[in-house]
C-alpha cells in the first residue's frame, strides 16, 4: 500500500507522529473494517475512520433515515430521510475522503449471513443497539478470530470495549453470560439518548480500531471503559475471560452460530396476532365510540404527555403503576398506550398478574397513532 502525493498531504499530521510515519499510514490504509450500523456510534467511527484513511469500511445496515435521527447520526442530513442508511453512510464518507472505498451491505445481520459478511475484514466495530445482534457479533467474531470492538449508549451514559479472545481478552459472553429480559433495558427510542453521547463513544472506538491497524498503544482487551456525561467521569472495569464461557472458553459448547432472537427470549410474532394487543385503528373505534366502556389510558411519563398527547386520553405513568394500579376498575376493559408499545405491554402484564382480565396493549403506540390516524401529533 502506497501513498500518492496528495494522502501524503492529507495525512500530514499522521506521517510527523513518529508512533505512525509513512509505515503506519500504510497500514492504516491496508486495514478493512466492518462497521455493523450506520446510527448514532457508526456515523462517527465511520467518518474518522474515512479521514484517518482506512482503505476498505463495509456498512451493514437495513434501516432507513428517520427525522429522529438527525440529533445524533451525523452520517445523514436533512436530504436524507427516507433514503437507506448505507447508501447516504456511502455517499457522505466519499464526500470526505474519495479514496477510501466503501462496501454498502443493505441487509440485517443474521447467522445465516453473519459469517460471510465479517469474513474479508480485519476489524469489526459493533454500532447496533439491540442484543440479538450484539451476541450474534461477538459469538462470529470469537469464531473468526476477529477483533470485536464495542459500544453501547443509553440516555447520559456509554462504554466500550475490545473483545478479542484471540488477543487473550474476554468476550462479550464473559461480560455478560445471559440477556436481560425482554423489555427489561429500554431502547434509545423509549429512553432517550444525549445528541453527543454516540460521539464520544464512537471516537473512543474509532480511536481503538486505529490502534489495531497500527499495532501500537494499549487497547481496552480486558478493560471497559464506563462514562457519564452528566457528570463528565470516566471509570474503568478490569474484565477477566471467562473458563466456563460457551464460546471462549476452555470447553467452548457453542461452534457455530444459533438462534439468537430465541437466545434473548425474543418470541416470534403469532401466526393470528397476539391477543393482548389491540391496533390504533381499535384505540380510535374506543376513543369515538364512548358507549363501548373501554377507557385508554396513557402510561408514558409526564415529560413525554408534555411533547404529545391524544385528548381524551388520560396520563397515569408507569412509573406509578405499582403504587396507584388500585385505582383501576378490575371489572372495565382498558387500552394501555405508550410510544412504541413496549411499556404498555408491561403494564399489562403486570395487571395481568394482579388479576385484571380486561386489560390490552396499544400495538405501536403513539407512533403508530401519528403515523396511520393523525399526523398532527407529533412523532418523537
Amino acid at each position: 500500500m502506497e501513498l500518492n502525493n496528495d494522502e501524503i498531504k492529507r495525512y500530514s499530521r499522521h506521517l510527523i507522529l513518529p508512533e505512525v510515519g509513512l509505515g503506519g499510514q500504510k497500514r492504516i490504509k491496508a486495514a478493512s473494517v466492518l462497521c455493523i450500523g450506520a446510527g448514532g456510534l457508526g456515523s462517527p467511527i465511520a467518518m474518522y475512520l474515512a479521514a484517518a484513511g482506512i482503505g476498505k469500511i463495509g456498512i451493514v445496515d437495513f434501516d432507513v433515515v428517520d427525522y429522529s435521527n438527525l440529533q445524533r447520526q451525523i452520517l445523514h442530513t436533512d436530504a436524507d430521510v427516507g433514503r437507506p442508511k448505507a447508501q447516504s453512510a456511502k455517499e457522505t464518507i466519499h464526500g470526505l475522503n474519495p479514496n477510501c472505498e466503501v462496501v454498502i451491505h443493505n441487509t440485517r445481520i443474521s447467522s445465516e449471513n453473519a459469517m460471510d459478511l465479517i469474513r474479508p475484514y480485519d476489524i469489526v466495530v459493533d454500532g447496533t443497539d439491540n442484543f440479538p445482534t450484539r451476541y450474534l457479533t461477538n459469538d462470529a467474531c470469537v469464531l473468526l478470530k476477529k477483533p470485536n470492538v464495542y459500544g453501547s449508549i443509553f440516555r447520559f451514559d456509554g462504554q466500550a470495549s475490545v473483545f478479542a479472545p484471540h488477543l487473550g481478552g474476554p468476550c462479550y459472553r464473559c461480560l455478560y453470560p445471559a440477556p436481560p429480559p425482554p423489555g427489561e433495558v429500554p431502547s434509545c427510542a423509549e429512553g432517550g439518548v444525549l445528541g453527543v453521547l454516540p460521539g464520544i463513544v464512537g471516537c473512543i472506538q474509532a480511536t481503538e480500531i486505529l490502534k489495531l491497524a497500527l499495532g501500537k498503544g494499549n487497547l481496552l482487551v480486558g478493560r471497559l471503559l464506563l462514562f457519564n456525561a452528566l457528570e463528565m467521569k470516566f471509570r474503568e472495569l478490569k474484565l477477566r475471560r471467562d473458563p466456563q464461557c460457551p464460546i471462549c472458553g476452555e470447553n467452548p459448547t457453542i461452534k457455530e452460530l444459533i438462534d439468537y432472537e430465541m437466545f434473548c427470549g425474543i418470541e416470534p410474532p403469532k401466526a393470528n396476532g397476539n391477543p393482548n394487543e389491540v391496533t390504533v385503528q381499535e384505540m380510535k373505534r374506543a376513543l369515538d365510540n364512548p358507549s363501548l366502556g373501554i377507557k385508554i389510558i396513557d402510561v408514558r411519563e409526564e415529560y413525554e404527555y408534555e411533547i404529545s398527547r391524544i385528548e381524551g386520553v388520560p396520563l397515569l405513568p408507569m412509573s406509578q403503576i405499582q403504587r396507584r394500579f388500585t385505582e383501576l376498575d378490575p371489572n372495565t376493559q382498558y387500552y394501555f398506550l405508550c410510544k412504541v408499545g413496549a411499556r404498555s405491554g408491561d403494564v399489562v402484564d403486570f395487571l395481568h398478574e394482579q388479576g385484571f382480565k380486561y386489560v390490552k396493549n396499544v400495538k405501536g403506540g403513539m407512533d403508530a397513532w401519528s403515523l396511520e390516524i393523525d399526523p398532527s401529533v407529533p412523532k418523537y
